[in-house]
């Protein structure tokens, strides 16, 4: 490895006012005056952040000597010309607790690289070294590092010095300071760390070790089935554990999480059909941002190679990075044995039920809520459900729905797993290794086509570029599954999702097409009484109707009273059933 250009230090320096300060050197800056940013947004998270507003005091100087430092817009900055080495030091506040910022205080630092380390243009392939430094306080003397970076001159969870290939490698790894529960497995060769920060009493770490074990071998034998062999050297696995949560973010070689302490497993958590919901939740998870290693950090749209990280980058095809994803995450957990199939199923149908319930579905394809994820889907208010459709659920239907019509019309010779495949052996499997192409709508269009051997346009028009239901029932039939709504029409409803606030009610969301929406109540609405009578308890009020009664509901809006007459309606929810008939063979295996 070459002698790193670009040198970081980074320091905990204010636990209670959650301060990292941040050294960069540049052995050879720009004769010009170099220019630094920090990325505007996180790969995997497609929303403009604007971290460097976070950014609470910079300063430049070369040879000891101050130097002048010009800021050109809210994420770059200019130093004027020098004639040796350039030193950055700067403030980070951090004080986000999620996966895709910075967090610090005196129980635990996380950090993205995004978020603390800024860019030098035109260097950005240049070897970059970062010394993650111990924090001077008394709290942290027994703090450990947790990252997939490769050390040098660090031990292995040590404070220290890193090392990354280039700058996109650098922001690639995640890093987890603190007193972390820590446990390690094998899979198929591959060291796997799990980390929990946060309070998580009774965690069963033996169990986690063999139920990821057998996730991360099953995604491993998946795309490599001959070698078994897993594109990272090692792998992390860190979660943050907090009394209410859940998300995650991928990286190359690792994940960041965030779940709810219920959702973990202690030594009476149990299995099989008594596999908790919470527990299988979090298991999903780890499971979905796992097959990520593969699709999208490797596999990538030909928009993300390489990344522009200071403006959107948009691309009509996160149906197939977060949607077939979203589709492999729980039947990863059938293949391993952790779940069967009726309870597959039945989570399956809650995610069917859910698109269903979208008026969204019918006004936006899943391509064009890939495109629009910037503006659209992280960026949701309270007509959301109304106006557009989520990538992640529908694209996971979508990747089922190609799954079944390939099998079907082959006779089972093909399945969306070959073509997984194809794409991790054409796009993927050398993309770090100087093979980094993107694919494209047409390359992945065509690479369908030549694998399943059929004319798949016509799908790809009503499924991905149309707003149509997919034929689900249809499609399973073949399979010996049978779909069924089994919604009770007979239960009044609004059709409004809503919050109890104190004695009152104030609605949320208006579903289109709904009661609510035809009388006129909006979104944001204090409901105070119906027909009279305190609206606290909405449902159980509600309950004492029958469906096309007409109700009177009195209403805040801003700060003034409103009056609605409402017919009531049959509950609009759908209620998705999936029973396969057990003369079939199952979808368990490929």
């Amino acid at each position: 490895m070459k002698t790193p250009a670009i040198r970081y230090t980074i320091e905990p320096t204010d636990l209670a006012g959650h301060l990292f300060t941040v050294t960069l050197h540049v052995a050879q800056p720009d004769p010009a005056g170099q220019v630094l940013a920090l990325p505007a947004w996180i790969p995997g998270s497609y929303m403009i952040r604007e971290f460097a507003r976070n950014i609470i005091s910079i300063a430049a100087s070369s040879g000891g000597k101050p130097v002048r430092l010009r800021k050109r817009d809210k994420h770059s900055w200019q130093a004027a010309p020098v004639a040796g080495p350039l030193e950055l030091r700067y403030e980070v506040y951090a004080w986000d607790l999620s996966v895709r910022a910075a967090h610090l205080d005196q129980t635990h630092g996380f950090f993205n690289g995004t978020s603390v380390f800024l860019r030098v243009h035109g260097q950005e392939q240049q070897p970059h070294e970062v010394e993650i430094r111990r924090p001077q306080h008394a709290s942290a003397k027994t703090w450990r590092v947790a990252t997939a970076m490769r050390e040098k001159g660090a031990k292995r969870y040590g404070f220290g010095t890193y090392v990354a290939d280039d700058y996109d490698e650098l922001i690639d790894h995640p890093v987890e300071m603190g007193d972390f529960q820590l446990a390690t497995f094998k899979a198929h060769g591959i060291a796997h760390d799990i980390v929990f920060t946060g309070q998580a009493p009774q965690l069963d770490l033996a169990r986690l070790q063999a139920d990821l074990k057998r996730i991360c071998e099953t995604q491993i034998a998946f795309f490599e089935p001959r070698s078994r062999q897993a594109p990272m050297q090692r792998y992390v696995f860190m979660t943050m554990v907090v009394g209410d949560g859940y998300g995650g973010l991928e990286h190359r070689a690792s994940t960041a999480l965030v779940c709810a302490r219920a959702d973990l497993p202690t030594k009476r958590t149990g299995s099989g059909a008594d596999l908790p919901d919470g527990y299988m939740k979090y298991l999903g998870l780890c499971s979905h941002e796992y097959f990520h290693t593969w699709n999208v950090k490797r596999i990538k749209p030909a928009v993300f190679a390489p990344y522009d990280l200071q403006v959107e980058n948009y691309t009509p095809l996160l149906w197939l990075f977060e949607g077939f994803t979203s589709y492999y995450d729980d039947l990863m957990l059938l293949r391993a044995g952790l779940i069967d199939e009726a309870r597959y199923l039945k989570e399956l149908g809650k995610t069917i039920g859910g698109v269903l319930r979208s008026a969204g579905r019918t006004r936006q394809s899943v391509a064009e809520s890939s495109f629009d994820a910037w503006t659209k889907y992280y960026r949701q208010d309270e007509n959301a459900p109304n106006a557009i459709v989520s990538y992640y659920t529908k694209g996971s239907l979508v990747a089922l729905a190609f799954d079944l019509h390939i099998r079907a019309q082959t006779k089972g010779k093909r399945s969306l797993d070959d073509i997984m495949r194809a794409l991790w052996q054409r796009y993927g499997r050398d993309f770090y290794q100087g093979g980094a192409r993107g694919v494209s709508e047409q390359d992945v269009e065509q690479l369908f086509e030549e694998v399943s051997g059929l004319k798949l346009k016509p799908l790809f028009d009503k499924w991905v570029r149309g707003t149509s239901d997919l034929p689900l029932a249809k499609l399973y039939a073949p399979f010996g599954v049978s779909l069924k709504d089994e919604r009770k029409r007979s239960k009044p409803s609004l059709d409004v999702s809503s919050v109890r606030e104190g004695s009152d009610t104030r609605l949320t969301q208006v579903h289109s097409g709904g009661a609510a929406h035809q009388a006129g109540l909006s979104a944001g609405d204090i409901v105070i009484a119906v027909d009279g009578l305190r609206a606290g308890a909405l449902p159980e009020l509600l309950a004492r109707y029958a469906v096309g009664d007409t109700v009177t509901v009195h209403a805040f809006r801003r700060d003034e009273l409103m009056q609605f007459e409402v017919t009531l309606q049959g509950e609009r929810i759908p209620n998705i059933s999936l029973t396969a008939d057990p003369k079939h063979k199952g979808l368990a295996r490929p």
